[in-house]
């Protein structure tokens, strides 16, 4: 494995910046220093920072390539190194792929493609095609009638190590406006009428009752035991809030109210909202602004959710629109999802960690990233 050296680079460290040198061997980073090197075959970074690589937790980006148009099913080792490859070029090293285990939609593309999307991506681990570090993120639909059949195959291997517990009845958290609910599917549903749209409301909500607090139960006994970290989904008040603590939850990925967010932090919970609600300046569904949460400190890491390239984009925005240092708003995609996630060799550029380095230039307020190394080999 080849060396590794950076000069002339604003290093963004946990603590601060500094102008200087960060040398790596064999995929792990050897030093990190003020001042330049001479070093043969340094990389002079004409000013540009140098921050960790970013760590994804949530990302459905996958999907699109799936299905790249309406009703047109992609193959899915072709379909996970396209998406491998834009995650990276966003400067994406650590990546959880989120695959969704049921659907309250019938004849669900995230359904039918579940088993062929996760051997692709365990394929493309075991054989080297995958250039970012690749984990698995279960996101477990409580409401969907064979979820536990569909879960069983899954849940066993060890890149899985993550699990959010969903709930997208219509009428509750993420969609307790139905009007948003019905504007966010008409996309596939633009057909429903008045009452076709109150049976589909009604058939979710008895669907719900049915299996939502058995299906729990089931979830929580197969993570036990095994290094899975558990996150709550779309959190609305301090109800749900205490009730996910009190399960076991540790993540609290995108809760839809100030005050969700205020009772996630006051439990100890590690809040998650999406880059793109920063990019945007808002929510797509009408819910809290990640911005607003930001500014009450009631916000600890970004995922980019459906655009890989908004989580580096996002934080930077934190740093120019909420006021954040560069150290604690690239720790919000770094650091933070990394020790969240249970990772201590990653997450922060210091001697001893792996080398998982991005090389970003401010382009009139635009981050662009410019280089990418994972474990110290150059990915991008």
């Amino acid at each position: 494995m080849n060396d590794l050296a950076l000069t002339n680079a604003r290093i963004v460290l946990d603590d601060g910046i500094v102008h200087g040198t960060l040398i790596a061997r064999n995929g792990i980073i050897r030093l990190v220093e003020e001042g330049s090197t001479q070093a043969p075959g340094a990389i002079d970074c004409e000013g540009d920072y140098v921050v960790p690589g970013l760590v994804e937790l949530h990302t459905d980006n996958l999907e699109k390539h799936l299905m790249p148009r309406a009703g047109v099913l992609w193959p899915s080792i072709p379909a996970v190194l396209t998406h491998d490859a834009q995650v990276v070029a966003a400067g994406i090293t650590t990546v959880f792929d989120a695959l969704s285990v049921g659907d309250l939609e019938e004849d669900s593309v995230r359904v039918e493609t579940l088993k062929s999307t996760y051997d692709a991506i365990l394929e493309g681990q075991a054989t080297g095609a995958l250039r970012a570090d690749h984990w698995i993120h279960l996101r477990c639909e409580l409401a969907y009638p064979r979820l536990i059949e569909a879960l069983e195959p899954l849940v066993n291997h060890h890149s899985v190590r993550l699990m959010s517990l969903m709930d997208h009845t219509p009428g509750q958290r993420q969609f307790r406006d139905l009007a948003q609910y019905r504007k966010y599917y008409s996309k596939s549903h633009i057909s429903w009428t008045e009452d076709e749209f109150a049976d589909v409301v009604q058939r979710r909500a008895e669907q719900q009752a049915a299996y939502s607090s058995k299906h729990e139960s089931i979830v929580l006994s197969m993570a036990q035991g095994r290094d899975i970290i558990l996150a709550s989904h779309d959190d609305t008040d301090a109800q749900q809030v205490d009730h996910a603590r009190r399960i076991g939850v540790t993540i609290s990925e995108f809760p839809t109210t100030q005050e969700a967010a205020d009772a996630a932090h006051a439990r100890g919970l590690t809040t998650v909202m999406g880059a793109p609600n920063v990019v945007r300046g808002g929510s797509h569904s009408g819910n809290v602004a990640a911005l607003d949460l930001a500014r009450t400190d009631r916000l600890d890491m970004l995922s980019s959710d459906y655009v890989p390239a908004s989580l580096l984009h996002g934080a930077f925005m934190l740093h120019t629109l909420a006021g954040w240092s560069m150290p604690r708003a690239m720790a919000t995609v770094s650091r933070n999802p990394a020790r969240a996630l249970g990772f201590e060799d990653r997450g922060s550029l210091k001697a001893g960690l792996r080398a998982d380095v991005v090389r970003m230039r401010d382009v009139g307020g635009l981050p662009i990233v410019r280089n990418v190394w994972v474990n110290g080999q150059r990915s991008f």
